[in-house]
């Protein structure tokens, strides 16, 4: 039911998008060409309306299924679609004081001074969510959904020389409650080692560290440019990239479908 909800929570936007309502989403992907309405008198219930494979397409070029067709025929109007939403959403060369580089789904932000180097690192793939999942009505015009963001696990490294601390952090879910830190991450693990790392390094889970020591931990953090404001962004920067990626990715299964 979880990956029927997301499904369907994609490709209700998509509707949205064709009679220019996007609401809070930033991506269309959805289901909604699967679904259509129950029979009079019946109950409200969405259900699946999957197509019987034909052999052909009606092309007239005795090579492409019909299938094969409606694929591309999909992929076209949800490229177009996705651009629209992406809004000229890019990847930045730089990000307070860090240079990024892309390769593939990795990113990494560096940032060197004379005495020591930061390198924040992060994969997109897997990471996107929508940051709320209301009950979704497919019949509406204007389903409210919620934003759908990219929130990576990320890890961050304090290199001195040889020698390098460190963290492992994650996004934070949910508001934070009465008394507690409003922190849009948290540490996962830390450690620290010399030379390369290894699986023999000992790490510790930051969920086990002492409660002072890890405040002061988070500081640190911060010092290193690493704070709440800083998360937000670098939130921004996975959203667009895995955004920019799946693009590509729709537009490299057209090409492969179409024979081209």
């Amino acid at each position: 039911m979880n990956s029927l909800k997301t499904a369907t929570l994609r490709l209700a936007n998509l509707a949205s998008t064709k009679t220019g309502a996007l609401g809070k989403r930033d991506f269309t992907r959805s289901l909604w060409h699967m679904t259509k309405k129950p029979a009079v008198g019946g109950d409200h219930v969405t259900v699946l309306n999957v197509h019987k494979p034909s052999i052909n397409c009606t092309c007239g070029c005795n090579v492409h299924t019909k299938g094969e067709r409606e694929l591309v025929e999909f992929l076209t109007e949800e490229i177009i679609a996705e651009r629209k939403v992406q809004k000229g959403k890019t990847v930045p060369s730089t990000l307070e004081g860090f240079c990024v580089k892309v390769t593939g789904a990795d990113v990494e932000l560096t940032k060197q001074t004379e005495k020591e180097k930061v390198v924040i690192s992060f994969n997109v793939n897997h990471t996107v969510d929508s940051e709320q999942e209301p009950e979704v009505n497919p019949n509406a015009d204007k389903p409210e959904l919620g934003e759908m963001r990219s929130k990576p696990q990320f890890e961050v490294d304090i290199i001195k020389g040889t020698s390098t601390l460190s963290f492992t952090c994650s996004y934070l879910e949910g508001e934070a409650q009465e008394g507690e830190y409003n922190d849009v991450f948290s540490i996962d693990e830390m450690s620290i080692y010399e030379g390369e790392w290894n699986d023999k390094v000992y790490a510790v889970a930051g969920d086990v560290l002492d409660g002072y020591l890890y405040d002061l931990l988070m500081n640190i953090l911060e010092e290193k440019g690493i704070s709440n404001e800083f998360a937000e962004k670098l939130s921004d920067l996975a959203t667009a990239h895995e955004h920019t990626s799946y693009i590509a990715l729709l537009e490299k299964l057209s090409k492969f479908t179409a024979g081209k």
